[in-house]
């Protein structure tokens, strides 16, 4: 081999001698290792491994534990809330608690709970304090600070109490003709009467007086007497006793031009929904001004009942 490399590369003796020592070295060096560990060979720490598993273990005992804590913490606060046999729905965020309620008599913290925000919550409180009775479940859809979502949401857990029903037909029907004299009976145009001329009506009190002015002011005046009814608590029993006892002058209706109004100017309309609303805006923008009640047929979400109740109130000026 020595002769092989000294004729091809042409070395001399002493630098085959010197490439045989490096050679030498570096087979060396590379099997050091090897050698060292079967000479001496290293003991696993087994003691320290288990050190840093126990201590890994303990840090995440200790996180699940002050999570739990915490979780726990939270759940108690809204069972001693509202502590009830009824079923619950809790959801996470915005912690909302669906339970069996009375909204003739929740407080305002109640309101909050069921996911109503505090100024909500006070404007249903506004209503009830001011004579407002919910007799019915679907009168709380009426509110509206209520979307229909969240009418949707809370119907199945409404429980209005018979009782206060029959105590408010008992007002309404008691009425002693006895050692009173003559009853009588006056003729109101309720267009124009306000509160303390609707109190004089026999069947109509000071509460019912406000809500129907309230509500006169909404519509933008009665174009028949039927509309009575739609006022919150006024129903067809109290309606039959009122009705010969007023009549109507139409020549004040306030009619919304529908070619100017704006969203804003909806707002307070009992008889649309901010959908439907948002429909007769964009038919407008995409086509135009309406010409008359025939083109606004044509917005498709508008039925032939709320067509109905709208034609007293709608003008198309240009």
């Amino acid at each position: 081999m020595r002769k092989w490399l000294t004729g091809y590369f042409d070395i001399t003796k002493g630098e085959f001698n010197g490439l045989l020592v490096l050679v030498t070295l570096i087979i060396g060096i590379t099997l050091a290792p090897v050698i060292y560990g079967w000479v001496w060979p290293i003991e696993p720490d087994h003691l320290a491994e288990d050190e840093v598993i126990i201590a890994l273990q303990q840090v995440i005992k200790e996180k699940e534990a002050a999570a739990f804590k915490a979780a726990s913490f939270k759940n108690k606060n809204v069972e001693s809330s509202f502590k009830t046999n009824d079923k619950e729905k809790i959801t996470v965020g915005k912690i909302v608690v669906l339970k069996n309620f009375d909204p003739n008599t929740l407080d305002k913290q109640g309101w909050q709970m069921l996911g109503f925000s505090e100024k909500q919550a006070q404007a249903i409180l506004n209503y009830v304090q001011k004579g407002g009775v919910f007799r019915k479940v679907e009168d709380l859809e009426k509110l509206y600070v209520v979307s229909p979502e969240t009418y949707k949401m809370l119907k199945p857990y409404v429980r209005i109490k018979v009782a206060l029903q029959q105590k408010e037909n008992l007002i309404f029907k008691k009425q002693p003709a006895s050692n009173k004299g003559p009853v009588t009976v006056v003729m109101v145009e309720i267009n124009s009467a306000d509160t303390l001329v609707l109190d004089k009506i026999r069947g109509i009190g000071p509460a019912f007086a406000r809500r129907i002015v309230k509500y006169r002011e909404r519509i933008g005046g009665f174009h028949k007497k039927e509309q009575l009814m739609e006022v919150f608590g006024l129903d067809s029993v109290k309606f039959k006793e009122i009705k010969d006892q007023v009549y109507l002058d139409v020549s004040g209706l306030k009619k919304l031009n529908i070619n100017t109004a704006k969203l804003e100017d909806f707002k307070n309309n009992p008889y649309l929904r901010y959908k439907q609303v948002n429909a007769i805006l964009q038919y407008r923008a995409q086509h135009g001004n309406y010409g008359n009640f025939a083109d606004l047929k044509k917005v498709a979400i508008l039925t032939p009942e709320i067509l109905e109740q709208l034609a007293p109130y709608i003008s198309f000026t240009p």
